[in-house]
């Protein structure tokens, strides 16, 4: 299992904080906020690990976080010159992937719940994590059966199919690089990570697990803001 930290984009959410710095290297609490789903990778045993940055800040990346030896990894990076979709991490992470499994996460999405064991038992197909939010209007949304087996994926759809989040944590095989070749741009030009998803639960492939904890998507000033709490309030009970 290899994994891969997409952290590019512009962070235009978060101006002006962002006109500084990467919005995943934003304080969040006691550490920058790309260490959370480091953490996440690192807990489940995943040593090699591709960072994806946006070209404006790379080199604050590579001081923060070096070659990887500091935390017992391997470290590689590669500039995503344009954020043009979730999916599009899979082209540029090819090379690095080549025929293993991959687990991607989102530089700024922070997860309560340990999923190591889920990780690290992880063979073939998807796995993906959805969360039940107050606003599903702001993700991807998946469809539920009465035996909670996934039905139905969308990305942001204009009327809403579920209140139950996609969160930005990915499990596939090495299929998914020519799965992410084939995705089109959609109607805002991205290649949609939704995509992937659905080429496996068409194949009978993918498994969804809903979180039961907190899940934190750090991209605007008030979830910034819960996630310093969170951060807070679990290294006091650490402590």
């Amino acid at each position: 299992m290899k994994g891969i930290i997409l952290s590019g984009g512009s962070g235009t959410r978060l101006q002006p904080l962002t006109k500084v710095t990467s919005k995943q290297l934003l304080p969040v609490y006691d550490k920058p906020m790309i260490m959370y789903p480091l953490q996440t990778l690192l807990s489940a045993g995943i040593k090699d690990i591709l960072i994806i940055v946006a070209p404006y800040h790379a080199g604050d990346y590579l001081n923060l976080l070096g070659s990887g030896k500091e935390f017992g990894a391997r470290f590689a990076y590669e500039v995503q010159d344009k954020p043009e979709g979730l999916a599009q991490a899979f082209i540029i992470g090819e090379n690095f992937i080549e025929n293993d499994n991959v687990c991607m996460i989102l530089g700024d999405n922070i997860f309560e719940d340990n999923v190591s064991e889920t990780i690290k038992n992880f063979k073939s197909g998807g796995h993906i994590f959805a969360k039940k939010v107050s606003d599903p209007e702001r993700f991807g949304q998946v469809k539920f059966d009465a035996s909670m087996n996934a039905v139905e994926i969308a990305e942001k759809p204009e009327i809403k199919i579920s209140d139950y989040a996609i969160t930005g944590l990915y499990l596939y095989d090495s299929q998914v690089v020519e799965a992410a070749k084939a995705v089109k741009p959609s109607a805002r030009g991205e290649l949609e990570i939704t995509e992937l998803h659905n080429f496996y639960l068409q194949k009978g492939q993918l498994k969804v697990d809903v979180l039961k904890g907190e899940w934190i998507d750090a991209g605007t000033f008030e979830s910034l803001f819960k996630a310093g709490e969170l951060a807070r309030k679990k290294n006091a009970t650490i402590t």
